[in-house]
């Protein structure tokens, strides 16, 4: 069958490389044609685009970046119809993803959405597009699945979330190695997480930088993006004891003591290496009004928190990030008798989420609906 993806964001390449893994051992016959990333890649199929190209972070850049956003959005749609899949498959990425569905459902195109948008946080109107144009919706947090089941009665799938597979299935390291390949010495580790898009690092990064002064018994890492090469982040790393470490951020997690992460999918990664954190966020002053004036009243923005209702992790949002806040945030995990208190949530998090198979529980869905699509038309 002929599977046509499209992710447009470093998590999105991850999961869905899974997935299409996922695909190809339960269809022998599985062809790929996709907008994504290295990953990807690497399992094979068509790329028409890498997400990188994509990747515009908050309001006021989206807006900046319209004409060309509708521009790829006009060849993707230009790219479908000339492929004619038999199914495709929108992982996360909703902006972009929303546009397509209505397209795909037009030429009778099955639409399955794997890692719903976000529609519990802000804009949650959009659950009545997906109800119209998303055949089949994947959801990866509990919460989820009765936000959409009870109050919008849209019958969805939990499929678990597929980061737990992800870092079971990772190749462990020996940390000699890795200390001696990136110098990073023998003091403890505090990871420094910034995100991907060049917006978000530039805004959060600088900051994180800066605290290694106060910090002097410890190493601080930056986890280098997959979509970034170490040139560009070189004016923020100069004249500091600060390394760098690129795309290799499960094997960073691995090894550190503390980090500090930036709001996204990246907060709960920390969390199931069970490593204690600060949660981090700030934008431009634009996209953040915009962001509280669109968004809904959440009492969290961690997927840590969200997932467990309480504050599990500590959150400092745009003004609260700040030198001071930070510095007081982070002597707190750093001490023995709150990392305790930290481990013991991050155990109850993972009994939350369920277990292991997302991508293996997806792929079943997907094939099983897409043959039965293929018989009932046939």
């Amino acid at each position: 069958m002929k599977y046509y993806l499209i992710a447009g964001e470093a998590s999105g390449d991850l999961h869905a490389s899974n997935l299409m893994k996922a695909i190809k051992t339960k269809d022998s016959d599985a062809q790929f044609r996709f907008w994504g990333g290295d990953l990807m890649q690497k399992v094979g199929g068509t790329q028409v685009i890498h997400y990188q190209k994509l990747a515009f972070m908050g309001f006021w850049e989206v807006f900046k970046n319209l004409f060309t956003l509708s521009q790829y959005i006009k060849k993707c749609k230009q790219d479908i119809a000339s492929y004619q899949p038999d199914v495709l498959i929108l992982i996360d990425y909703s902006g972009f993803n929303l546009r397509i569905a209505p397209f795909a459902k037009e030429l009778k195109i099955p639409v399955h959405f794997y890692i719903a948008p976000k529609v519990w946080a802000w804009n949650e109107k959009r659950v009545e597009k997906l109800k119209k144009y998303v055949d089949k919706l994947y959801v990866i947090f509990p919460f989820e699945k009765e936000f959409f089941e009870k109050k919008h009665k849209y019958p969805v799938h939990y499929v678990g979330n597929p980061l737990q597979d992800v870092i079971a299935g990772r190749k462990p390291i020996r940390e000699k190695d890795f200390r001696q390949e990136y110098l990073l010495g023998e003091k403890p580790i505090i990871a420094l997480l910034p995100g991907s898009r060049s917006q978000e690092i530039k805004h959060i990064l600088p900051l994180m930088v800066a605290l290694s002064k106060e910090f002097s018994n410890y190493q601080f890492v930056v986890a280098g993006a997959p979509n970034r090469d170490k040139d560009f982040y070189k004016r923020y790393l100069n004249n500091t004891s600060v390394c760098f470490v690129p795309n290799k951020t499960y094997d960073l997690l691995s090894l550190s003591y503390a980090a500090l992460v930036t709001s996204g999918t990246a907060t709960l990664e920390t969390a199931l290496f069970k490593i204690p954190q600060v949660v981090c966020y700030k934008s431009s002053a634009i996209s953040y009004f915009i962001a509280k004036t669109l968004v809904k009243d959440l009492k969290y923005i961690s997927l840590v928190n969200l997932v467990m209702d309480a504050p599990i992790v500590t959150e400092l949002i745009q003004y609260d990030f700040n030198k001071k806040q930070v510095t007081q945030e982070l002597h707190k995990i750093l001490e023995d008798a709150n990392r305790t208190r930290i481990f013991e949530d991050y155990l109850s998090l993972e009994e939350k989420l369920g277990g292991k198979g997302a991508s293996e529980n997806v792929a079943d869905l997907i094939i099983e609906e897409t043959q039965r699509n293929s018989r009932r038309n046939s």
